[in-house]
């Protein structure tokens, strides 16, 4: 027998080896859709690990570089650089411009810097990248009910809790316009 043929073995080996652990496994493999399944029946302690697991799945770009702008962006919110923020963001959107978490998270930048004419459109165009973006509907509808105007922002925050019905914080808001809304 060759030399060739045990090599031959190993490098099969090696490759089918890698090729399995590779791919993840049916069971562990989530999908955003089963997991707005979940938030259907989750109580409210699951909620929050649900939504947190959607947010994950939806940081997601596919890209490192989209990602990587992502996480500056979010880097530069959370140290109150809203101005590197919507810089490192707008890159993201301009060169991902399907990709909603960017504008999403865009929106927030402009929202913290006061813009709410520009945050407004982004959560806008959030929206209709991503229907069922519960973060996007509950910025809008804060923002609406900033601008006072009630039974909009109340109808977007319905539309959270279709989504997440266990959300506490969106609960309280809806008890609160009901009445100022009719």
């Amino acid at each position: 027998m060759s030399i060739i043929n045990p090599i031959h073995k190993r490098i099969v080996t090696a490759f089918a080896f890698t090729v399995m652990f590779s791919l993840p496994l049916g069971a562990q493999e989530v999908t955003v859709d089963e997991l707005f399944d979940e938030l259907q029946l989750a109580t409210v302690e699951q909620t929050d690990r649900i939504t947190k697991q959607i947010e994950t799945l939806w940081s997601q770009s596919g890209s490192a570089s989209m990602d990587l702008l992502l996480k500056r962006g979010r880097d530069a919110l959370q140290d109150g650089d809203t101005e590197a923020a919507i810089e490192h963001l707008t890159a993201l959107v301009d060169h991902a411009p399907d990709f909603a978490e960017g504008y999403y998270t865009r929106a927030t930048a402009y929202f913290e810097s006061g813009l709410f004419g520009p945050a407004l459109a982004d959560l806008r165009t959030t929206l209709a990248l991503n229907p069922r973006h519960f973060g996007a509907l509950t910025g809008l509808a804060y923002i609406l009910e900033e601008m006072e105007k009630p039974e909009k922002a109340l109808a977007a925050y319905r539309k959270v809790l279709e989504l997440v019905p266990h959300d506490e914080t969106v609960q309280e808001a809806v008890s609160r316009l009901e009445g100022v809304a009719l």
